[in-house]
């Protein structure tokens, strides 16, 4: 089948479903991918000011929830329908992203944040049995390849436009988010809904059913194992996430990228620069969405013969070794080759972890071993929080170097609040200890050596990659 054919194959659905995609991922990447920042920021900027282990908390474990609840959120949608759980799923996310703009405290952006999740997960089910309904045996491949690109897309504007957003008002972000969300409201009379089996069960018996075949699944010795390792693989991953954008915001002087890129193209130094002069750092870590959106059909090629776990394996020690590069040195203009080496290696390991489920499966289970992928995801974000929060506090965290610093040297200096700012404090410092704050940042880089987190991150990828060649090995017995 020629491609051309290929895509006209495809219902109209298909594409309104791939279109709603795009827009989702837009709103919900426009606003994570600057979470960190705006959780950990100082309070002058209009940020929140939370500590490193508040943000963990939040980020891990309401992450935890949206990639959990799909398995309960997607027999709702099988019982009453998708057109309706998709407009409960808009009205939530929308209502959420503009309420995260308005709240403060940590409990109420915690709750709020949790509502955001709950829509999500109403979301994620939907469109992706769409999809898989909408396309057949000879077309599936593609019309997943198009939907991994889509969200890649989406996953890349939106940080994008937040990172502009954000130099004028925080709320501005999240407004965005909320908007973004309406315009899928409007998609939602254009699409219409696939047909599906319709069950006769009560939900309560629905779901009791999801959670037998779930255990059912994990009484699969192996396959359980298989699981568990993979959760080692997402807790390195969302470090991208979790951790690098607030490692550049502390340690990472932007302006020699800013001026790097501005000595080959001042044009496009100009759009992606910030009014200080450099770079933020969700535009940093946006450049693996657009490796991804570049390479991704090349390296799934390239790939394509190869079985999923020996795929899988590469990819984990090929993004391990990446994100421990990541800050090897100070210079940010390294961090653009070791992104492409992290990208590389999730463009061959993550889309075979779903592809390796669906072909060990029994064929009668299929389904049941499937509805499983999401729990490595989510026990990944559950540890990467912790990770992102208590252990990066202790070896990474400026603040709290500085305050060790501080106490070591006896210098008397207020604790942060609302008013005596996290730049008071790191100014005060600077000042007390006669340094320019340039200086005092050096001075700490030397002194306590903040890069070491990237390799405990890359340990665990490392460790991932050998526990996965150790199952292949010992468990399946492959030669």
């Amino acid at each position: 089948m020629g491609i051309f054919k290929v895509f006209k194959s495809y219902p109209r659905t298909y594409w309104m479903a791939n279109t709603m995609e795009l827009f989702e991922r837009w709103a919900y990447y426009g606003m994570f991918a600057v979470l960190a920042l705006y959780l950990t920021g100082s309070k002058e900027t209009g940020a929140l000011g939370f500590t490193q282990v508040q943000k963990g908390q939040i980020m891990g474990f309401v992450t935890f929830i949206l990639y959990f609840l799909p398995i309960i959120t997607g027999a709702i949608a099988d019982k009453f329908g998708y057109k309706k759980v998709l407009l409960i799923a808009y009205i939530i996310l929308s209502a959420g992203y503009y309420m995260m703009g308005k709240v403060e405290s940590f409990s109420m952006v915690f709750m709020v944040f949790l509502f955001v999740a709950i829509g999500a997960a109403l979301f994620k089910p939907v469109i992706s049995a769409t999809i898989a309904r909408t396309t057949n045996e000879r077309n599936s491949s593609v019309g997943f390849g198009i939907f991994y690109m889509i969200v890649n897309i989406g996953a890349f504007v939106g940080p994008v436009f937040a990172s502009k957003l954000r130099e004028s008002n925080w709320n501005y972000v999240f407004i965005m988010s909320s908007g973004i969300i309406l315009i899928n409201i409007i998609l939602l009379m254009f699409y219409k809904e696939p047909e599906r089996e319709k069950s006769e069960d009560n939900l309560g018996l629905m779901i009791k059913k999801i959670f037998i075949n779930i255990f059912t699944v994990v009484k699969d010795t192996k396959f359980l194992i298989f699981l568990l390792i993979v959760v080692g693989f997402w807790t390195m991953y969302w470090q991208l996430f979790f951790t690098l954008p607030t490692f550049i915001e502390q340690w990472v002087d932007t302006s020699i990228i800013y001026n790097n890129i501005a000595g080959l193209s001042p044009a496009l130094a100009a759009k992606i620069g910030n009014e200080s002069g450099g770079i933020s750092p969700e535009m940093l870590i946006n450049i693996d969405a657009f490796y991804i959106i570049v390479f991704q059909v090349v390296v799934s090629t390239i790939i394509m013969k190869i079985k999923p776990l020996n795929a899988m394996i590469s990819g984990v020690f090929v993004a391990s070794l990446g994100l421990g590069l990541w800050f090897v040195t100070q210079n940010g203009m390294y961090l653009f080759l070791s992104l492409m080496i992290f990208a590389f290696g999730e463009m061959a390991s993550s889309p075979k972890i779903s592809e390796y489920i669906g072909r060990i499966a029994p064929r009668d289970k299929t389904a049941m071993y499937m509805g499983t992928s999401f729990l490595p995801l989510a026990g990944g974000n559950f540890f990467a929080g912790i990770l992102s929060g208590e252990v990066y506090t202790k070896m990474s965290d400026k603040i709290y170097l500085l305050k060790t610093e501080i106490a070591a040297r006896g210098l008397k200096i207020p604790e942060i609040s609302d008013s005596f700012t996290q730049t008071d404090f790191i100014n005060t410092a600077a000042q007390q200890m006669g340094m320019t704050n340039h200086e005092l940042t050096q001075y700490l880089w030397t002194t306590y050596n903040p890069s070491q987190i990237w390799m405990v991150f890359s340990g665990i990828g490392i460790l991932t990659g050998i526990a996965l060649l150790l199952y292949d090995k010992l468990l399946l017995k492959s030669k």
